[in-house]
């Protein structure tokens, strides 16, 4: 039997999150870009201000206490009973915490119109807490159908039948706050219906420490993670202004859209069914050598394509007001791919008894962006996504590198994928340049940016018709297990044929 890859369970975990993330995508395009053209930079920047203090306080609301319901092999009632108690415990403080630091904070980024955004998103902190059980106990059964009615239906309540609404009534701000409160309370009650389960309070018990163990470590790691994510909009909004932020923040979000489909798609299948392999690197190692050839060999070019085509993007959806977030959306385009790459190798350190390494391994690179946002941000938005972007790069090789070694796997084992990729991209830049040149004398945003992306497919395309083994072997059986029917344009004459071994299968 061959080594293993992304196998039955997996694939059908896969295709339900990627389902759901694709209806949340487009939900959340749709609602984000009629939002911007109703509400401007300056409102959106002044919720991005409640946004970055809120996304802190999850963190630490979250501490980990649920994350462990998802790593343990065998889970009891106590597990989830004593989850559930401080989930809400922490979160509760939490709230409070950002509730009353709410002036300050508003002083800290000179907005004064931060402060009622901030004091009402602090209830968000104990409503996701109380959430958290559900959701990762709904992921462990890797019941992603159920976890991705939640995530749509809840986006759909709070953006779409709350949000839109408030926003085309002149509410500002308090448009965005409402849709994100009721979004999360959704949440809750959906996932709580979804997966019910013990809520009676369990202070302590024989094996709480493990629990509180691993919970010290995701609040670290997740610490870390925020202050490089972060750390771009704090310095933003602190040294330019709520107009400066907004137009930054809505590039980012949009440039993270696809970014969240695959993550979103593969991430959380990847951990709760490699949390089953901790014993069989062979078959996790040749799963994440899979995912990571099919982002490098199909999502770079795709990702290079949205590069150059960013300034098309914003002016048809955004308009002329968001003109200044095209360099912004384009640089942060092109460290996609390295994000991506990052998102999938934190699981193979988690479920290689390796936890500690990803908040360890990236403290040097929270000096060295804090050190660059500090010194550059002020210069403005293009230099501090120059920043953003080089950071996300040193991150993915960092524990991307940190990854191959917990595997086993050659240094060199992703250079044939990545050279397949670069070429895929070339040509796809290529095509896409010479598309908005053709139709440049019309001056028409929307004619530009459909000449551009489909004359980004025709040159790969007609490679792929001709030489489909330009995909690899990876790539190539990563996208037959997801859509079977594509295996009579890519299975080569005389290649072996047989599909990897999958993840939650037994072999003899």
């Amino acid at each position: 039997m061959s080594v293993s890859g992304l196998g039955r369970p997996g694939v059908a975990a896969v295709k339900w999150s990627a389902a759901s993330t694709v209806a949340r995508f487009a939900l959340q395009l749709m609602a984000q870009v009629v939002l911007a053209r109703t509400l401007g930079p300056d409102i959106f920047g002044v919720f991005a201000i409640g946004m970055v203090v809120l996304t802190f306080a999850t963190f630490v609301s979250g501490f980990g206490f649920s994350w462990s319901l998802l790593q343990r092999e065998t889970l009891s009632d106590e597990d989830v009973r004593f989850a559930w108690t401080w989930q809400l415990i922490v979160g509760l403080v939490t709230t409070l915490a950002v509730y009353l630091l709410a002036p300050l904070l508003a002083l800290y980024f000179r907005e004064p119109r931060a402060l009622a955004v901030i004091e009402w998103l602090s209830l968000a902190c104990l409503l996701g807490a109380a959430a958290q059980p559900a959701t990762y106990l709904l992921q462990r059964d890797l019941n992603f159908r159920a976890v991705g009615m939640v995530q749509v239906g809840s986006y759909a309540a709070g953006y779409i039948a709350v949000g839109l609404p408030m926003a085309l009534m002149g509410q500002g701000e308090a448009s965005l706050v409402a849709a994100w409160l009721v979004q999360v309370a959704v949440q809750l009650v959906a996932s709580y219906a979804l997966k019910p389960h013990a809520i009676r309070p369990l202070f302590w018990y024989a094996d709480a420490r493990s629990a509180v163990g691993t919970g010290h470590t995701v609040f670290f790691t997740n610490i870390v993670n925020w202050v490089l994510n972060n750390l771009d909009r704090v310095l933003i909004g602190r040294l330019l202004n709520a107009q400066a932020l907004g137009l930054y923040n809505v590039a980012y979000n949009l440039a993270t859209m696809p970014n969240t489909l695959l993550l979103g798609a593969l991430q959380p299948a990847f951990l709760a069914a490699g949390a089953r392999l901790q014993n069989d690197l062979p078959r996790l190692g040749r799963a994440y050598l899979q995912m990571l050839a099919t982002i490098v060999v199909l999502g770079l070019p795709a990702f290079v394509t949205l590069a150059v085509i960013s300034r098309d993007i914003v002016r048809v959806l955004y308009g002329p007001a968001w003109s200044d977030a095209a360099w912004v959306l384009g640089a942060l385009f092109l460290c996609m791919p390295a994000y991506v790459i990052w998102g999938l190798s934190t699981p193979v350190l988690w479920n290689t008894g390796r936890k500690h390494f990803e908040f360890m391994l990236q403290l040097p690179l929270v000096v060295a962006g804090a050190l660059g946002f500090y010194l550059l941000a002020g210069q403005g938005i293009h230099i501090a996504a120059a920043v953003a972007g080089g950071l996300l790069v040193l991150r993915a090789a960092v524990i991307a590198t940190a990854a191959f070694r917990a595997l086993g796997l050659p240094a060199g084992a992703l250079l044939p994928h990545a050279w397949r990729g670069l070429l895929l991209s070339a040509l796809c830049a290529g095509g896409a340049l010479a598309g908005q040149h053709v139709v440049a004398k019309f001056g028409i945003p929307l004619l530009s940016l459909a000449a551009g992306a489909l004359a980004a497919g025709v040159l790969p395309a007609l490679l792929l018709l001709l030489r489909p083994q330009v995909l690899g072997p990876d790539a190539s059986d990563m996208v037959i297990r997801f859509l079977p029917g594509a295996a009579k344009f890519l299975r080569r004459p005389g290649a072996d044929s047989a599909m990897p071994a999958s993840l939650g299968e037994q072999h003899p």
